[in-house]
């Protein structure tokens, strides 16, 4: 089985056994524009990933003016 990445209307699939910064790095998603969560909780960057694993990435927005 794989690890399931979404962002978006994207889905991406990584291997297991590697920590989330490294997967989002393989795929081409910068690790600091985006929150990764398993199950509506959020995991840290050196979260490893497991066999089977669905992980929802949401985008970081910033903007604005002062």
């Amino acid at each position: 089985m794989a690890v399931r990445l979404t962002l978006r209307d994207k889905e991406f699939t990584v291997n297991p056994g590697t920590t989330i910064r490294q997967a989002l790095k393989l795929v081409g998603i910068q690790p600091e524009s985006v929150i990764p969560t398993r199950d509506g909780e959020l995991i840290t960057d050196d979260e490893i990933l497991k066999d089977g694993d669905h992980i929802r990435l949401i985008a970081v927005i910033s903007g604005g003016s002062l």
